[in-house]
């Protein structure tokens, strides 16, 4: 998608912050709406679809993480979480309950702009009725390279972005080992040890839907001391 089609939702119990950014944002070419707190949020999010949520961690009432977690139960929607918190177990607890990425605060507002952008272009584009399906098959799994799409049997798997974004690497080096500064640099992030750990927690998110035990994956491998593999039947 053109990212300045999306429309996004801002989530932040602080007006001041909540306003500029969402002036910020519509200056730049986003169509803006914005929630006060986590029940506000929801009952946006019950009657509207968005394309992405920049979401505060700390808020009166449910926390950001929370949220997210519940998001996710029911939506493939790309979070992006705000935290003023520094330490790296909380920013690794917000990408387990399925944010794809986070930004520390205070933050400047282009860096913000950069990792929406950066999300929004990761998303898969819609697929053309007329491309034939190109399939991998992972046990009862089956992965639609052309159509970024994952099934098992007859039942749609939900991908986030970020984890269709690394299927579509995986599938396109099917039985080549990638490693973690690879996949990182693929994903567009910047370089560096928080986010190569980063995508270990994707990694881990991504086999609880491929595999049958994730513990010990059979399709989607760790190659110890290079990285990671997909293998697929």
């Amino acid at each position: 998608m053109s990212e300045n089609d999306a429309h996004l939702l801002i989530v932040d119990d602080d007006e001041r912050i909540r306003g500029l950014l969402q002036k910020f944002l519509i200056r730049n070419g986003f169509l803006v709406s914005a929630a006060r707190d986590a029940a506000h949020a929801r009952r946006i999010l019950s009657g509207l679809d968005f394309d992405l949520i920049v979401l505060d961690v700390m808020m009166p009432g449910e926390d950001g993480i929370s949220l997210t977690r519940a998001i996710r139960e029911t939506s493939t929607v790309p979070v992006l979480l705000l935290t003023a918190r520094s330490e790296t177990e909380d920013r690794i607890a917000g990408l387990e309950a399925g944010a794809d990425d986070y930004l520390a605060k205070p933050f400047e507002p282009k860096e913000l702009l950069l990792r929406i952008n950066a999300i929004l272009r990761r998303m898969p584009d819609a697929p053309a009725d007329d491309v034939a399906p190109k399939l991998l098959s992972l046990g009862d799994i089956r992965y639609d390279i052309e159509r970024g799409e994952m099934w098992r049997g007859e039942e749609p798997v939900r991908l986030t972005a970020t984890e269709s974004q690394l299927m579509r690497i995986f599938s396109a080096k099917a039985g080549e080992t990638l490693s973690r500064a690879n996949l990182v640099e693929e994903l567009g992030r910047d370089k560096g040890q928080a986010q190569e750990r980063a995508v270990d927690v994707q990694i881990t998110r991504l086999r609880r839907k491929l595999e049958s035990d994730p513990k010990q994956p059979r399709y989607l491998q760790t190659v110890r001391g290079s990285g990671y593999m997909l293998a697929p039947d």
